[in-house]
This record gives structure tokens, sequence and C-alpha cells, in this order.
């Protein structure tokens, strides 16, 4: 846990992956054909919290959805990367437009569409129920599974490797 707290310290950005990350996989589609996604309302008020202490956040996630735009919008993250196949060329735009270094970043992913990414940052981080593949890439593995807290356990994670989690604690007292 020491090297993982060391990787966290030096850690500026944060990118989530949406299904299967942000969201526990389900994709649920309406007969009109709208798309809908389920978010924890933890895993969102973690990422402010993130924010706040001045750690970026990121999303770049396969799928294309209104759903990822309203809510990613609603907690102020701007650097949302929708309808990315192949990931790594958006990971590379995002580091390259905010003058970071790959090893300055944290990854969190479920499948092998995230490995690219993973293994290039300074934190790649699995939720507890991702492939298995994906999680032997991983330097961390969240507790929970995606979609069920996970996010929220990466932002504490971050904070706390940063020292920033008491103050934000105590912020709500």
């Amino acid at each position: 846990m020491q090297d993982i707290q060391a990787r966290a310290k030096n850690i500026k950005m944060v990118i989530f992956d949406v299904d299967g990350v942000l969201t526990d996989g389900s994709i649920i589609i309406g007969d009109d054909g709208e798309e809908y996604k389920a978010f924890h309302s933890r895993d969102g008020h973690g990422m402010k919290l993130l924010q706040y202490t001045g750690v970026e956040i990121g999303i770049i996630t396969g799928r294309t959805s209104k759903v990822v735009e309203h809510r990613m919008a609603s907690l102020g993250i701007n650097h949302v990367f929708q309808g990315q196949k192949v990931k790594l060329p958006a990971f590379e735009q995002l580091i390259k437009q905010l003058g970071l270094h790959p090893e300055q970043c944290a990854y969190v992913g479920d499948d092998w569409v995230d490995l690219a990414i993973m293994n290039r940052v300074g934190l790649a981080i699995a939720v507890q129920d991702a492939d298995a593949l994906v999680k032997k890439h991983a330097h961390w593995i969240t507790p929970s599974n995606g979609g069920k807290g996970a996010a929220r356990e990466v932002c504490e994670l971050i904070m706390e490797g940063q020292g920033t989690l008491q103050d934000q604690i105590e912020r709500h007292f």
C-alpha cells in the first residue's frame, strides 16, 4: 500500500471510464431508443471533492451518450471524450492539452479497451468486478464494484495520498 500512496501523491489528473466504472455496466435502452445509466451519488460527491483539491478529472469512454454529457456537466467535469473506440489517442490529446506527463495521471478501467492507457499511467486502477486481465495490469483494485462506490474509493485514495482527505472531511463538520 505504501507504493500506492507514493503513486497517488503525484497524481494531477484522474481519468475514468464510464460503463463498468462509473456505472455497473448495465446499458438500459428505452422503447424510444434513449439510453439510460445509473450513477452512484457518492461517486459524484467524491469526484467533486477531488476537484476541489485541485486534481483534474477526465472521462474517456467508448460509447456516446447524452446521459454522460449531462452527468459530467452537473459535476463540473469538462474533459469528456465520448465515442472513443480506441482510447489512447484521446488520452494523449488530453495530457498534451493540460501539459501533463503520463505518470501524473491515474486511470480507472474495467475492460480490455482500457489497457493501453492503464499501461502508461502512473497509477492504474481496476474496479473490483473488472475483467481478470485488467486486474493483472492494475496497481490497485478498488474494494467496490463499478457503479457501486468504486470511484469514491479512488478519489479518497488520491486525497489520502496527497494529504488532502482530512481537510475534505473536516469541511463537512
